[in-house]
């Protein structure tokens, strides 16, 4: 076995592709591009640091570049390779040096809340806005959040979402309450600028916390960069209930990016969903830094073969795959991967815990309910709970994608074992994983 990577393009690439089943079993390694997750949240805190930072194996996709060019409007020096994958951003010491801009954050939800926190530390006026879904996408709890800790923003149109206004002169930090709200993006955004506020910054927080992994991530990552938070639980819950963020410094990282956990789900699903086949996955397991490796617990309950080492999971398939009851509040992003292996499992899936679904790129739910209904499936939806009743024989369907990212990759996924899957819009996937159907190609799936 032995990395590869294909130079494909599909012509017609922007209308739709048709996916024919591998002939035969696979036996591939392979690693997915680095985490968006990662890379812009390692953006962020490089320049926030004091001196340069150079981050490796970086994802180049659209939520990273709209980043990019949000860092240089704001005035930081920020050199970008994609050939050898690296960002090298020289870091301010958390100063902005531009003061004023208009920053467009396309469909990022990760660029436009870390960003608006980012602007709050400088001195001047910010705007930020996106495509016309960003401005159906909430940033109403993140805003209040930044003005009870003494910062100046203003939603410029509908309340709750963008556009927003920043009116900067440092941020003055306090003491802050924060909820349990549809995204983590939020509390994520303020722990980044929190340090270098005036004042050391407490967060109390306030019942169960939406995809607490992410958060989790953001604080380990806060570490690897030289600053040290300070988590409280609950003794008997061991639920967190206070983060604590002293005034500090940033150090600059050589900082090398870990593969996209989300994005190696549908690869893993990929070796579950054909029998024999296998697959391994370089650069995450125990070890990472990424929440979404846990998806491998459940094709494990699932009865495929699954191996999880400190730097490596290996996946093998199974003949039958055995339907389960899950919660994927922590891990909203595999829900996706996990519903299309339903349609081919043995039994009734629960996915519960899908709130955080209704507010990404778009809402997710309803989009999985009406494209699993077109693979045969059955699905009911109560609140934020899913169940699929798969059909007897997955049957060919043309598979709409909403503009997101993950209704493309996912549904690909029929076409391991459905001839005639076709998915529209497979451009769409150049939000996190440009090259996402050339690596399919890999497993011996036709694409036509």
């Amino acid at each position: 076995m032995r990395n590869r990577t294909f130079a494909f393009r599909l012509p017609g690439m922007s209308s739709f592709v048709r996916l024919t089943p591998p002939a035969r079993p696979f036996d591939l390694a392979l690693a997915p591009p680095g985490s968006k997750s990662l890379t812009n949240r390692a953006m962020i805190l490089a320049a926030l640091a004091t001196g340069e930072s150079t981050l490796r194996n970086a994802l180049f996709a659209d939520d990273t570049r709209v980043m990019i060019d949000c860092l240089r409007k704001l005035g930081f020096d920020v050199h970008a390779d994609e050939t050898a994958q690296t960002i090298v951003i020289t870091g301010q010491s958390g100063a902005i040096p531009a003061r004023s801009a208009e920053l467009f954050c396309g469909n990022s939800g990760t660029t436009i809340r870390f960003v608006a926190a980012l602007c709050s530390l400088g001195h001047g006026r910010f705007i930020l806005d996106g495509i016309e879904r960003m401005r159906q996408r909430p940033i109403g709890p993140l805003v209040s959040m930044l003005n009870n800790l003494a910062a100046r923003v203003r939603h410029i149109g509908t309340p709750g979402y963008p556009p927003i206004e920043v009116l900067a002169d440092g941020l003055p930090g306090g003491n802050v309450r924060y909820g349990s709200e549809t995204s983590s993006q939020y509390l994520s955004a303020v722990l980044h600028v929190a340090p270098l506020a005036r004042h050391e910054t407490r967060i109390y927080l306030e019942g169960r916390q939406t995809s607490w992994p992410y958060v989790e991530m953001t604080m380990r990552l806060m570490d690897e960069f030289g600053m040290l938070v300070e988590l409280e639980r609950d003794p008997v819950t061991h639920e967190p209930t206070r983060i604590i963020l002293p005034a500090g410094r940033y150090a600059p990282r050589d900082f090398t990016i870990e593969p996209d956990a989300s994005n190696a789900t549908y690869f893993l699903a990929a070796a579950a969903l054909v029998p024999g086949s296998r697959i391994s996955i370089d650069g995450l397991g125990a070890a990472s830094l990424q929440g979404d490796v846990a998806f491998a617990q459940l094709l494990r309950r699932m009865g495929a073969s699954v191996k999880i080492e400190r730097h490596r999971i290996v996946v093998e398939g199974t003949n039958t795959l055995e339907a389960i009851d899950a919660d994927f509040s922590g891990i909203p992003d595999t829900a996706q991967t996990f519903a299309v292996l339903a349609c081919f499992a043995e039994g009734t899936s629960v996915l519960r815990g899908l709130h955080t679904l209704r507010v990404k790129e778009t809402d997710r739910v309803a989009a999985l309910q009406n494209e699993l209904t077109r693979l045969g499936a059955e699905v009911e939806v109560v609140d934020d709970t899913m169940t699929i009743h798969p059909p007897a024989k997955p049957h060919p369907a043309s598979i709409d994608t909403y503009d997101a990212h993950r209704m493309a990759m996912s549904f690909s996924l029929a076409g391991l074992r459905v001839s005639g899957v076709r998915i529209n819009d497979p451009s769409c996937v150049n939000k996190t994983f440009p090259t996402y159907f050339d690596r399919l190609r890999e497993l011996g799936v036709g694409i036509s």
